[in-house]
């Protein structure tokens, strides 16, 4: 029986060619990393506290006491999901112009009714400032990531079968299109709940490409080759790629590779919520 080296001897040493194909196909994967990390980005949480409308004719002094504080992380802050009620302190201050003579934290407190008001400091806008996921809606925001593996995870069962139907190149190309496609429209998202429905979609396209382009990468570069330059690219995730390819023939390996990713998505997509309730 001849060995991988015989069968593929074909393809000939590593050459130009072989270095393009490389180059290529390790170009076409690496904005992904982008797409998995972004929401780190545009999904944080800027510091905020309840917005309190400019109508009250309240002085400076009485706007500074609107916001009761209380105890956070072993010290003291304003209350991001709480304000003492607005018509009391309104009564109170035409009664008494300076707000020390009166114990406030006695004010019964409400809600945020007319929104919260962000930091600019470190981003202009997230996610959360713009759809205000915060207090009750603050869950919404850690379920984005899950949303995104949910993708990763079906893309990483259908891929392989689509490339071995269609062709590697086909879905390779395709799935980055949706990638990049779903990315963009991500930026006119008018809402949380459609900025969820396309992150599916990217985290599909995402994996999607990226095992296709790792087969292509496997069946034209030398076996050692290979490994190196995929441990640059993805260090040891992309190591136990190269082990488990070799573990499945090569008509249904592109199936396989797809399915064991599948497998390891789970993990992923509990992940966000075990630190959002960590922290909860």
């Amino acid at each position: 029986m001849r060995d991988y080296d015989e069968i593929t001897a074909f393809l000939g040493e590593w050459g130009p060619f072989q270095k393009i194909i490389f180059f290529l196909l390790s170009l076409s994967v690496f904005p992904n990393g982008f797409c998995g990390l972004s929401i780190v980005f545009v999904g944080d949480i800027p510091e905020h506290r309840c917005f309190v409308p400019g109508n009250l004719n309240l002085s400076e002094a009485w706007m500074n006491r609107t916001i009761p504080l209380e105890q956070a992380k072993g010290k003291l802050q304003y209350s991001k999901c709480r304000r003492y009620r607005l018509d009391v302190i309104r009564n109170l201050s035409e009664i008494f112009p300076d707000p020390d003579s009166v114990n406030i934290s006695e004010v019964e407190q409400e809600p945020c009714l007319d929104g919260w008001v962000y930091s600019k400091d470190q981003y202009m806008s997230t996610i959360v400032s713009e759809w205000d996921l915060v207090c009750n809606n603050e869950w919404k925001g850690p379920f984005s990531m899950p949303v995104f593996y949910i993708g990763v995870l079906i893309g990483s069962f259908i891929s392989g079968q689509l490339s071995d139907r269609f062709g590697r190149k086909v879905i390779l190309y395709g799935t980055m299109g949706v990638q990049s496609a779903f990315s963009v429209l991500q930026v006119f998202s008018p809402n949380w709940e459609l900025f969820c429905l396309l992150n599916f979609f990217v985290g599909l396209g995402q994996i999607s490409n990226y095992v296709a382009a790792f087969v292509l990468d496997l069946s034209s570069i030398a076996t050692v080759l290979v490994m190196i330059g995929k441990f640059a690219v993805s260090c040891a995730l992309s190591m136990v790629y190269a082990y488990t390819v070799e573990l499945y023939p090569i008509i249904v390996r592109n199936m396989g590779i797809g399915t064991s990713t599948m497998a390891s998505r789970l993990g992923s997509i509990i992940s966000p919520y075990k630190f959002y309730l960590a922290n909860s």
